[in-house]
């Protein structure tokens, strides 16, 4: 990113929660306790078995954010991200009036932002834009929007059973065959974004400056100006949307199926602009929309341009999405996740995010110690798992702020995530189970990244019917999604991706538990118990 209040969001939210998190350690620590002259705190440490797992393409409909842009971390590789969407009216069977004649039509979808300053003479507001990668001079990219020529559902019916449909990260060449392409009067290129402004098409850029709408009363002539965050905003092709929407059979504006049928949505396509390595950003298209201007005649008997009256419709961003994503990715990245040693593990974990990669982290030396573990009645007081960044491998390289651990036998939570409240539905919550990005305070670079498992421990522990599982780690996008999107080619190891980790375009490359692996970097299992004497 751009930015690094995160870290300093991070910083507040630890300290409001050190309290709890520090009681919640005591009270385990003292649970089923006699007395502590029976009792001694000792770690024991336990080897891990842990490879990388390519994720083929998944699932890219259901996504709270999409992203759109290019990003070459030249780690990884590069990534283009376009994006697929339905729309559909704000106001269905709406009054067109006689005559139209398009004044404007304006695309626009908010960027996430925040403001840092205000100027005390202008009041200009000084934004910086959040949840956007890559190198600020290398910001451009060639963006192409087009009309849809892909019906998109969100169900179909196969033997008379009704299934959802699934859209997936590979599917960018089916959107663009069909895309529809409709030439602007005098102009080659064939797109809707066709204005003569080169930062809205072949030289766009996520623009971090506010806007001022100014806005006149048709009574007073009084004007007033409205400030807006900034956002996305493409000057959209005038004559298509009056003979789309405007020129339309009443029949097909009426309702929502009928209007999708119609209009099918829009196709948004990236490609490298020139030389320029490109950004990427995470969107909430669904907080876009189209918003045509346009003036008619309230009477339609007459020529007089006097009884015309300024009227609006908008159209939404909403429906059906696709996140499309064309990765090209580097040699080593490549032959890391082709080649996986499943008996030993991998020296490296490379985790990515979209379609990208995980770790498949195995605890067979734990359960080996199952039996000993109980019939000496151990308490377990604290487990942890602390994977170390590989920072040699990821100079210069934006790295995930966060990492999830989950069950990867049942695509579940484990239980420490599941009984951990800090934060309830914060970006910035799960502080005692963590992942959380360690930032080294001299060279602002990431660390480790620790994991608490303690309850997941205690409950194998505990059970004699609980499955040690396999677990996954990917990185995550939003602690708070834990839903799974599907692979479009499920293997044995892996039918299902954290919805969280294909929101994400970053990765992070890890220190495995390969015995190769310096000691003071091996991925280890971590257990305190309180032994009886």
């Amino acid at each position: 990113m751009y930015n690094t209040s995160f870290f300093k969001k991070i910083l507040l939210i630890a300290t409001v929660v050190l309290l709890y998190s520090c009681d919640k350690d005591f009270n385990a620590i003292g649970d089923n306790l006699i007395g502590d002259d029976h009792f001694g705190l000792e770690p024991e440490k336990y080897d891990v078995v842990a490879y990388d797992q390519e994720i083929s393409p998944v699932q890219s409909n259901g996504l709270v954010n999409n992203a759109l842009g290019i990003y070459d971390d030249k780690v990884f590789g590069a990534r283009t991200a376009s994006f697929a969407t339905q729309v559909s009216l704000a106001s269905y069977a709406p009054s067109i009036g006689a005559d139209p004649q398009v004044v404007s039509v304006v695309l626009s979808i908010p960027y996430f932002s925040h403001g840092v300053s205000t100027d005390a003479t202008t009041g200009v507001n000084t934004y910086v834009l959040d949840s956007i990668y890559g190198k600020p001079e290398d910001k451009l990219i060639k963006l192409s929007v087009f009309e849809s020529g892909v019906q998109m559902r969100s169900s179909y019916f196969d033997n008379g059973n009704q299934f959802p449909q699934l859209y997936y990260t590979n599917q960018n060449a089916d959107f663009d065959k069909f895309k529809i392409e409709t030439p602007a009067p005098g102009d080659a290129i064939k797109r809707l974004n066709n204005s003569s402004v080169v930062a809205e098409n072949d030289a766009f850029y996520f623009n971090p400056a506010e806007f001022n709408d100014e806005t006149t009363d048709p009574k007073t002539g009084v004007k007033t100006t409205t400030k807006v965050a900034p956002e996305m905003r493409l000057n959209l092709d005038k004559t298509f949307f009056k003979n789309k929407i405007l020129s339309a059979p009443a029949s097909v504006l009426s309702s929502s199926d009928v209007f999708q049928e119609y209009f099918k949505g829009l196709y948004f396509k990236v490609e490298k602009s020139g030389t320029s390595a490109g950004n990427i950003a995470l969107l909430d298209f669904s907080k876009g929309k189209i918003t045509i201007k346009y003036t008619a005649k309230t009477d339609i008997t007459t020529d007089a341009e006097t009884v015309r009256e300024d009227r609006t419709i908008v159209i939404n961003l909403a429906g059906a999405t696709a996140s499309l994503l064309d990765d090209v990715k580097t040699p080593a990245y490549q032959a890391a996740i082709a080649d996986q040693n499943l008996t030993e593990g991998d020296e490296s974990l490379y985790l990515k995010g979209g379609q990208g990669s995980l770790a498949v982290i195995e605890l067979n030396a734990f359960g080996s110690k199952l039996t000993e573990i109980r019939n000496n009645k151990w308490l377990v007081n604290e487990a942890n798992l602390v994977f170390h960044i590989d920072t040699d491998k990821m100079a210069g390289v934006y790295e995930s702020k966060r990492v999830y651990l989950y069950d990867l036998t049942n695509n579940t939570p484990i239980l420490d995530y599941l009984t951990d409240g800090t934060g309830s539905g914060s970006p910035l919550g799960k502080v005692v189970y963590s992942g959380i990005i360690n930032i080294d305070p001299t060279s602002k670079r990431g660390t480790t990244y620790k994991i608490r498992l303690t309850d997941h421990i205690r409950n194998i522990i505990k059970s004699t019917t609980a499955v040690n599982v396999k677990l996954g780690l990917v990185v995550s996008g939003d602690i708070n999604t834990v839903a799974s999107n599907k692979l479009k080619l499920k293997n044995s190891v892996i039918t299902d991706a954290p919805r969280a980790s294909v929101l994400s375009p970053l990765g992070t490359i890890l220190f495995g538990g390969k015995a190769t692996v310096p000691d003071n970097k091996r991925l280890k299992l971590e257990v305190y118990y309180t032994k009886p004497n």
